[in-house]
């Protein structure tokens, strides 16, 4: 990798021991540098869905590419293996093609910035950071269309590219890539705040290893490393099983009709490492719901989400990746062939927690979620308002996170834990729309003895002529219960035209007329339930009731009866008892159906006819 950086001075930087104190410093210098990439990007951005919502993910690595903090790892050896040419100081790259950088990203409205850290003329880390952008060109506003058959009907591909050489601006080469997006504007502003952001970063490493010397620096990201290392080490011995362990889960349909599409994966420890194959899961869509998985990406998602379940105070980064094998069949859902669409890959990147929590949680039950981390709803509403001038919204809705063994998930929560909602003053003031409703579902939460968290419904009455775009799932299957814990509600997408008429519209849809004064109500799926529901205190329920979490009706269905406010005990006893006799035998996953099943009482349940399953003719490589 370093044979691609030109350094003035190239010396070694050499290993030496570091007390612990000193490396507890650095670490949350490091910590502090993450934090104030964020701080720079969302003062200095301009779209909502990076300035107020926080679709953005920043790093910073050591000298090799390794993340040491921050949220995605990855991006820096996926893009070294694609880019021809030397890095010198001053230089700056962009690039969003996930095809060109092994999937360093995964779709072109991803622009990721990397800036490589000198000091003295010696290169000593990277910093680096993403954004989503609000349009990138393509086919539909947003750049996420649905019936996108290849990559380039999905907007500007930028290969690596110097975007900075010796810090000089290419000027030429900025505009013409912002002469292809609908929001050029945005788009500079955004870009310019992500340059700002690991530039703050750069200059912090710099400051770091002139206080403390360019050696103990670099021994201490190793150290960091290393310490990650060692715990996920214990981790993998702890949860994952020598014995094969298997999980399917569903994307519902591709938006153009077939689906469900399968994702299966098979998990083991072997020689200490655990191992990750997704042999089975179903080729590649025709449409753009493909995942273009990057394995180092996955290693990534796994250690988050094990880390944070044994002890979240331990810094996670890339350190372990070697005690990780991930196989991922070519020509699958998850790494398609090129020139294969992708930019609707939100809905497997969704769906890849749902199976990692359903890989872990059969070896420890008691430890495990139910499903929720289920999607990223998107809507897109563009046009042109009452002065003439083009709009273009992109928002990012929340669903019910899945109950826990910790307790309630949350009700109406982002899957990614950093995201925060746009305020509707702010989406009122900027776009010719009013939003009429914003709250929770009730009783969409699955019922448990932990439930899970309820889906939003948000009303959005149009002001102006536009079209809108809706990208969802679990609209068909159910997000699954868990330990005796029922599913969450499924997610659906109403328009109410201006004349009362309703119009149930897909999960995955666009190009979608809407006049003003239509009001689309954006809801969104619950989190399932964990554990018994009829072991839930009775006076939870009431709360939840009163709360307006859950409806008369709806406490039944943890077999509790409220009269007057209160719970009746007597009554409670007795409904529990008959529920109890008629469930019979608690499964561990409660899916609400087989899949036939569930296609069958599609167009009753939900208004929408079943998808048909999925053609392919795409041979595995």
């Amino acid at each position: 990798m370093n044979n691609k950086i030109k350094q003035t001075n190239t010396a070694e930087l050499t290993r030496i021991d570091v007390d612990t104190v000193t490396v507890d410093i650095i670490e949350n210098a490091l910590r502090n540098a993450r934090e104030e990439m964020d701080a720079v990007l969302f003062r200095t951005a301009m779209s909502p869905g990076i300035r107020e919502q926080g679709d953005c993910f920043p790093m910073i690595a050591n000298k090799d590419g390794k993340m040491v903090v921050g949220q995605f790892g990855s991006f820096i050896h996926g893009f070294l293996s694609a880019f021809e040419g030397e890095l010198e100081e001053g230089d700056i790259i962009l690039t969003n093609d996930p095809y060109m950088t092994n999937a360093a990203v995964s779709h072109l409205p991803d622009w990721i910035i990397l800036v490589p850290i000198f000091k003295e003329g010696r290169h000593i880390a990277w910093s680096a950071m993403f954004g989503h952008m609000s349009d990138n060109g393509g086919m539909v506003p947003g750049s996420i269309p649905i019936k996108a058959e290849t990559i380039f009907q999905e907007g500007i591909r930028i290969p690596p590219t110097k975007l900075y050489k010796k810090g000089v601006l290419q000027s030429d080469i900025l505009e013409l890539i912002l002469h292809n997006v609908r929001t050029p504007q945005w788009n500079r502003f955004d870009l310019n705040a992500l340059v700002a952001a690991c530039k703050t970063a750069a200059k912090r490493c710099q400051e770091i290893a002139e206080r403390f010397g360019d050696d103990m620096f670099y021994s201490t990201m190793e150290i960091m490393l290393e310490r990650n290392h060692v715990a996920m080490e214990a981790i993998i011995n702890m949860l994952v099983p020598e014995e094969p362990r298997v999980f399917e889960d569903y994307l519902c349909d591709d938006g153009v009709g077939m689906g469900p599409y399968k994702i299966r994966c098979k998990m083991w420890r072997e020689n200490g490492k655990a191992i990750f194959d997704f042999e089975g899961t179903d080729p590649q869509a025709k449409s753009s719901i493909n995942f273009y998985l990057n394995e180092d990406m996955f290693k990534m998602f796994f250690g988050s989400f094990t880390i944070n379940l044994v002890d979240p105070q331990i810094l996670f980064n890339d350190g372990f990746y070697d005690l990780v094998d991930v196989r991922i069949p070519q020509g699958s859902l998850l790494k398609p062939n090129f020139p294969a669409a992708l930019s609707g890959r939100t809905h497997a990147l969704g769906r890849i927690f749902d199976v990692m929590g359903g890989l872990l949680g059969q070896g420890a039950p008691d430890a495990m979620n139910a499903a929720g981390f289920s999607d990223s709803p998107h809507l897109f509403y563009s046009g042109y308002d009452d002065k003439g001038e083009w709009f273009q919204l992109f928002q990012i809705g929340f669903g019910g996170i899945p109950g826990r063994p910790v307790g309630d998930g949350p009700d109406g929560h982002s899957l990614w834990p950093g995201f925060t909602n746009v305020p509707n003053e702010f989406i009122e003031a900027y776009f010719p729309l009013r939003v009429e409703t914003y709250e929770t579902i009730p009783d969409s939460g699955g019922p448990g003895l932990h439930r899970g968290g309820n889906g939003l419904s948000v009303g959005y009455r149009f002001l102006c002529d536009g079209a809108i775009a809706i990208h969802d799932d679990r609209w068909l299957t159910y997000p699954w219960g868990v330990n005796g814990g029922l599913p969450g509600k499924r997610s659906t997408k109403r328009l109410i035209r201006e004349d009362g008429s309703t119009e149930v519209l897909p999960a995955k849809c666009e190009g979608i007329a809407v006049k003003a004064g239509d009001v689309l109500y954006f809801d969104t799926w619950g989190g399932g339930g964990w554990g018994d529901p009829f072991d839930r205190d009775p006076n939870a329920v009431a709360d939840d009731v009163a709360r307006g979490l859950v409806s008369l009706e709806g406490a039944r269905r943890y077999g509790v009866v409220i009269e007057n406010g209160s719970v009746n005990d007597t009554e409670t006893q007795r409904l529990r008892a008959t529920l109890k006799e008629q469930r019979g035998e608690v499964s561990l996953f409660d899916r609400g159906g087989t899949i036939e099943e569930i296609k069958a009482k599609a167009k009753e349940e939900t208004g929408l006819d079943a998808p048909v399953s999925p053609s392919f003719n795409v041979a595995r490589q």
